[in-house]
């Protein structure tokens, strides 16, 4: 059982300054080894993020008989080589695949999953067990899959079936049931039409495209035809844009500071997060704009700005879905009431994001209130240091960890391992900037 750690954290008293570099993309690492084991040819991978939730997926497709050699070139970016077995290659597993508490990594595998010749069961920690899993389950029985589940949370059990391609429209944009029916449409007999009501990543698209897949879009359409082969993938992962978010609001709120952060993944449909800042006043700028393997990237710098507050509802919402709890800490800093909306999303993450980090920051002296699909604050605040709680939801632990900087007291964060599920490094990388933060037992 892994040890649990506390997070102390000081009151900032010097600027933070530098040059770093993140852990690379969540999303597309989860991406590229699991269809690089549905490839025919091997794959290279390059500067793979090996944090907690990265890990069970790559646990996942080993079990289902996928060699992965592994190089750990550095300690939080690993340089991959994908055997692929092809889409037909995959092997039955011993036992129940352990998604562990990474939700991507249970709703891509469904639509994996779903066309094999085998039966698979997908289960993960009791967190991840928590989360609705009726949106890929509806879609992918639509399709002629076989999929039971209890209330329809995990563990889900997939067995054998013939699937058909359909025309699908997303109640709500999810990149992650967006991919579990354009993975299922891999097996499927006949095209799969995915109809989006708005912006969601596009990270399985476009390395799909990559691998050679019949996928194109029209409009608000992706369509994918049936295909029996992926070519082999061969890609650098950009730095992860919500890894690199928590850094540079920290250089944003803290006085005089200005750092760089490079390499970031600039895909447009993850760049909420910098649009949200420029709302609200922050100043940065980008530089050394570069593509990899599809993917656009480039550094940024950002400095310290007073910050303003702002309206935030609509697509841009779902292109910052994840980097909410940090904008929140900026938004204890900014002038004035800054609303969110459009973002119910948020309560049905690792944790309700809303209501917990509402009671958390309430700790340090933040009002925070909800609405069903979103919230309020009013800035700026001078915040109280407090014992908080990630809740084991890596986001908000690095979010609170933000926070304590600019408080007026020590901040010691409990359950707060987990922030390795996104970051590994992260205290690290933030010491290297000037901040003063360090593990207890």
């Amino acid at each position: 059982m892994t040890h649990i750690r506390k997070l102390r954290v000081l009151p900032q008293t010097t600027p933070l300054h530098g040059t770093i570099t993140v852990p690379g993309d969540k999303s597309i690492s989860h991406r590229a080894v699991m269809f690089a084991a549905l490839a025919e040819g091997t794959s290279h991978i390059r500067r793979w993020l090996p944090a907690g939730d990265t890990l069970a997926t790559l646990a996942a497709m080993r079990a289902l008989g996928v060699v992965v050699t592994v190089d750990e070139a550095e300690s939080a970016a690993w340089n991959l080589t994908v055997a692929g077995r092809g889409l037909d290659g995959l092997q039955p597993p011993d036992q129940p695949l352990d998604c562990r508490n990474a939700g991507t990594c249970m709703r891509l595998l469904a639509g994996i999953m779903a066309g094999q010749a085998f039966a698979s069961v997908l289960d993960g920690t009791p967190q991840l067990r928590n989360r609705p899993m009726r949106r890929i389950i509806q879609p992918l029985q639509q399709m002629g899959a076989d999929i039971t589940s209890s209330d329809d949370k995990a563990p889900l059990t997939i067995r054998p079936a013939q699937l058909e391609g359909i025309a699908y429209r997303l109640p709500v944009a999810s990149a992650q049931v967006k991919s579990a029916v354009l993975l299922a449409g891999l097996y499927a007999k006949g095209a799969t039409h995915v109809i989006e009501p708005g912006p969601a990543r596009d990270h399985t698209e476009r390395m799909l495209a990559a691998m050679n897949a019949d996928i194109i879009r029209r409009d608000d359409t992706i369509i994918l035809a049936p295909h029996r082969s992926l070519w082999p993938l061969h890609v650098t992962i950009p730095a992860d844009i919500s890894s690199a978010a928590f850094p540079l609001v920290a250089a944003a709120i803290v006085p005089h500071s200005e750092i760089v952060v490079t390499g970031i993944g600039r895909n447009p449909t993850r760049t909420g997060i910098l649009d949200i800042l420029a709302m609200m006043g922050a100043e940065f700028s980008v530089t050394n704009e570069i593509e990899t393997g599809g993917e656009p990237a480039a550094d940024v710098a950002c400095r310290f700005s007073e910050l303003h507050s702002a309206a935030i509802s609509g697509d841009v919402v779902v292109r910052a879905i994840d980097e909410f709890p940090i904008l929140t800490v900026a938004a204890t800093q900014a002038a004035g009431v800054t609303t969110v909306r459009d973002a119910a999303e948020l309560r049905v993450k690792e944790v309700d994001r809303i209501s917990i980090l509402a009671g958390e920051l309430r700790k340090m002296g933040v009002t925070m209130v909800e609405h069903a699909d979103g919230y309020t604050v009013q800035g700026p605040i001078r915040l109280r240091g407090a014992e908080v709680d990630s809740h084991d939801d890596h986001r908000l632990g690095m979010a609170l960890a933000v926070a304590a900087l600019i408080a007026d007291r020590p901040t010691t964060i409990l359950q707060a391992n987990c922030i390795a599920d996104s970051f590994p490094g992260f205290v690290e990388t933030m010491q290297t900037l000037g901040a003063t933060m360090q593990w207890e037992e």
